[in-house]
């Protein structure tokens, strides 16, 4: 998102002579002489970050830097990167399970303004002996307890709710940096046999119908049979059990937005470690939706996706459809 440049206001007045002889010139003000000319520049805006893992934050920091933005980040404990803490021009470290220490730290930096970016792994709140282990703040203890239920939407908009009663709003880190969703269209070499076309088309449907759920976002099909789901383990750990389960190789992972989408968290994302896992489980097709899905080094995704022979494909959700009655209309007998 572009920031629109505050007008510079200069205080220089004038008043109007009565005389009708015309005044003679004054010199020109100087900086360094009693009454300088005021000429307020606006101050740098400043935008909170808080950060989990990967490198979507860095990325964003970046983007913000370079659009003139100070960034001052809540890194979480165990998950941010050290590369951030340069990038900022503040930087505190909160573990995931102290938001009163989050929300504390941003009113510090004098931040209304948040953005979210980065991994947080969920399964950390199921751990044994998790309240000795994370050591919870009191307000995370009672928020955390009143959640009608655990699913990512319901816990991110209740943390964004939690932010808000102490004037802190979320805005979409993909404001500041629209350029990282991926391009719509074919972006590796190879392209879709006609039996893939038919697996992104049924992984496309059982995607969507598991983030409506809020669920997950990615599922890995195989002639049309649903290998894994992607839950609380996140996308890796499916592409891995994917794998497990079909030792043949061959597959396709289907990753889309949820049809709720909200922008400001939980975005779909991938990467290099996502051509990597895919290219280990013997994988063969990528397909993601277009302009709802964060893009990580593109080139690099790309280059080594077409090392692996992986199809990297970029579809919109009528395009899927397209494809899904394509293939339902092929499986007919002719009549």
């Amino acid at each position: 998102m572009t920031q629109g440049a505050r007008p510079v206001f200069s205080t220089v007045s004038s008043s109007a002579s009565t005389s009708t002889t015309a005044p003679s010139p004054r010199p020109p003000e100087r900086p360094h002489e009693g009454h300088p000319r005021l000429l307020p520049i606006a101050p740098r805006r400043k935008i909170g970050l808080l950060a989990g893992s990967g490198r979507f934050p860095i990325l964003f920091a970046e983007a913000a830097r370079r659009q003139g933005l100070e960034v001052h980040c809540v890194g979480i404990r165990y998950e941010a990167a050290d590369e951030l803490v340069p990038l900022c021009a503040r930087f505190e470290w909160v573990s995931v399970t102290r938001m009163n220490s989050m929300i504390q730290a941003f009113q510090r930096m004098g931040i209304d303004e948040v953005v979210m970016a980065g991994k947080v792994i969920k399964n950390v709140m199921y751990t044994p002996w998790r309240i000795l282990r994370l050591w919870p703040d009191r307000r995370t203890v009672r928020w955390w307890r009143n959640l009608p239920d655990r699913k990512d939407d319901t816990v991110l908009l209740s943390l964004i709710d939690e932010f808000a009663r102490d004037g802190i709003r979320f805005t979409s880190a993909l404001d500041y940096c629209p350029e990282l969703l991926v391009d719509h269209g074919l972006l590796s070499c190879r392209p879709l046999s006609p039996l893939e076309r038919g697996d992104v088309a049924f992984g496309w449907r059982l995607a969507k119908a598991m983030g409506g759920l809020d669920v997950g976002q990615s599922v890995a099909v195989k002639e049309r049979a649903a290998l894994a789901v992607e839950a609380i383990e996140g996308t890796d750990r499916c592409i891995e059990r994917a794998g497990q389960l079909c030792k043949a190789g061959g597959w396709t992972l289907v990753k889309v937005a949820k049809p709720q989408q909200d922008m400001r968290f939980d975005v779909p994302t991938i990467g290099l470690s996502t051509i990597e896992n895919l290219a280990r489980a013997r994988a063969r097709v990528l397909a993601v939706e277009a302009q709802k899905t964060i893009l990580i080094d593109r080139d690099l995704v790309i280059a080594r996706a077409n090392h692996y022979g992986i199809t990297l494909i970029a579809l919109t959700n009528a395009e899927a459809e397209a494809m899904e009655a394509e293939a339902t209309a092929a499986a007919k007998p002719n009549g």
